[in-house]
């Protein structure tokens, strides 16, 4: 059995094609599976065209969340519940082809890998999202320390063995890619053209992904903590410093009445304030 998670916010101009391209791709591969779509709060009619798919089709199961908790809520809400054999994370815009799903369920089978992950042939720099996202990559590549890590999303195909294993991960703020790295189960990747959008706007505004960017880069990396590590420790140094500067100054005299205590609050709030900030 196949479970599919799909999350979906405010779609309603490509659900029934959606749903067209699944009915048709996913029985090539299996009549056991099931389609979890994951509302994520939509503010359309998308609700209202996963009700109806619903009811003429039970295969295709509907998540409400009762907000709009993010992109990687809406994914571990529908791993929770999926209850395949196999699992198959993809976008709902279209842009994840369904009809690859087979090719990753084959390329699992044959190589005996836990997991299959699309990664994308085509970067497009050519606007500032596309350039940022690229950076991204580029940076995410290196924290992770896998080679492959760079230009891989949400769409993939796992065991059942895995899925269990990435919901025991206790992040609240989850990057559902590197955690799939990080449980280091025998993993490869299939090569793929990302389609564009067939309808509609990109839900992911800049400052949702970047957002999400340092959600990755500061969940698997430990420079952020030598960063701020190095910060106070410099805070430290130029506070003791600043101690024996004000001693001596008071000592020989050179100090004007009640700036020693000043400045000696001053340099003692110094690595507070750098304590704090990091």
């Amino acid at each position: 059995m196949i479970s599919i998670i799909i999350p979906i916010y405010n779609e309603e101009e490509l659900i029934d094609e959606l749903y067209r391209r699944l009915a048709a791709a996913i029985p090539t591969v299996t009549e056991d599976f099931e389609v979890f779509f994951v509302d994520d709060g939509s503010k359309d009619n998308s609700l209202i065209k996963l009700v109806e798919i619903n009811k003429k089709d039970k295969r295709f199961k509907i998540i409400q969340l009762s907000k709009n908790f993010g992109h990687q809520q809406a994914y571990s809400a529908g791993l929770s519940l999926a209850t395949g054999d196999y699992i198959a994370m993809m976008d709902g815009d279209l842009q994840d082809p369904p009809e690859l799903i087979g090719k990753m369920y084959s390329k699992l089978k044959e190589n005996n890998l836990d997991v299959v992950y699309a990664k994308r042939i085509k970067q497009n720099e050519r606007s500032v999202r596309g350039f940022l996202m690229n950076r991204f990559h580029w940076i995410f590549k290196r924290v992770l320390d896998v080679d492959d890590a760079d230009w891989v999303g949400n769409f993939s195909f796992m065991t059942k063995e895995v899925k269990d294993t990435i919901l025991l991960y206790s992040e609240k703020n989850r990057y559902l890619p590197g955690i799939r790295f990080h449980t280091g189960y025998a993993q490869d990747a299939l090569l793929y053209d990302r389609d564009e959008r067939y309808a509609g706007k990109a839900k992911m505004t800049i400052s949702k992904l970047f957002v999400l960017a340092l959600d990755a880069i500061f969940s698997f990396s430990n420079i952020p903590i030598r960063l701020f590590l190095l910060i106070g420790s410099i805070g430290m140094i130029i506070s003791i410093l600043g101690f024996v500067y004000v001693i001596v100054s008071k000592i020989t005299g050179v100090a004007p009445f009640g700036w020693s205590s000043t400045i000696f609050i001053s340099f003692l709030l110094i690595p507070c304030k750098l304590r704090s900030w990091a």
